[in-house]
C-alpha cells in the first residue's frame, strides 16, 4: 500500500499540535512507511526554518532555532529508519496533472499551489491513501479519486 503524506501530516507527526493525535493514530495503524516527495521534504524544512526566523523577529511567533534543529534531525531520522520514503516522481507529469486539477477545481475552491502539487504527486505515485489533516486539500484529493485519512480534519 502506498500512503502518501502531505506536509501537514509530517508536521503533526513531528511537532505536537491539535492534529497530532490523529496523525499519530493513522501512522500507528498503517502497515508500512509514509511516502513523501522531495517537495514535501522541502516544504517541511522551509516551514521549520521560517518559524525560527519569525521567532527571531518576534518571540511571540514561531519557535527557537533549537526546535528547528530538533525537527530537522527527527525528520532525517525517520528517513533513515524507513518510516518516511521519498517517492520518485517525474515532475513534468506531476505538473501536467496539477494543471488539470487546478483547472477543474481551483476557481471553485481556492486551492493553494503546493496543495495541488502534493495531490498531483500522490496521483502520479498511484497512492492508495492520501494522508492530510487539511480539509481543503482533502477535498481536492477526494476529487482526484484518492482515499483520504485521517477522518478528522482542520479547517
Amino acid at each position: 500500500m502506498i500512503a502518501f503524506a502531505d506536509t501537514s501530516v509530517v508536521c503533526a507527526l513531528l511537532r505536537i499540535q491539535d492534529t497530532s493525535p490523529d496523525a499519530w493514530a493513522l501512522s500507528a495503524e498503517l502497515k508500512g512507511p509514509l511516502s513523501l516527495t522531495t517537495l514535501v521534504e522541502f516544504e517541511f524544512r522551509q516551514s521549520a526554518r521560517l518559524q525560527s526566523f519569525r521567532f527571531s523577529a518576534d518571540r511571540t511567533q514561531g519557535w527557537p532555532a533549537r526546535e528547528t534543529e530538533r525537527l530537522l534531525a527527527q525528520f532525517d531520522a525517520n528517513l533513515t529508519a524507513g518510516a518516511f520514503v521519498l517517492g520518485a516522481v517525474a515532475w513534468p507529469e506531476v505538473h501536467a496533472t496539477a494543471e488539470k486539477l487546478s483547472a477543474a477545481h481551483t476557481l471553485a475552491r481556492g486551492h493553494r499551489t503546493l496543495d495541488v502539487l502534493h495531490v498531483a504527486a500522490a496521483v502520479h505515485l498511484r497512492a492508495d491513501l492520501f494522508c492530510t489533516v487539511d480539509r481543503l486539500q482533502a477535498e481536492l484529493a477526494r476529487a482526484a479519486g484518492l482515499k483520504v485519512r485521517p477522518a478528522r480534519l482542520r479547517a
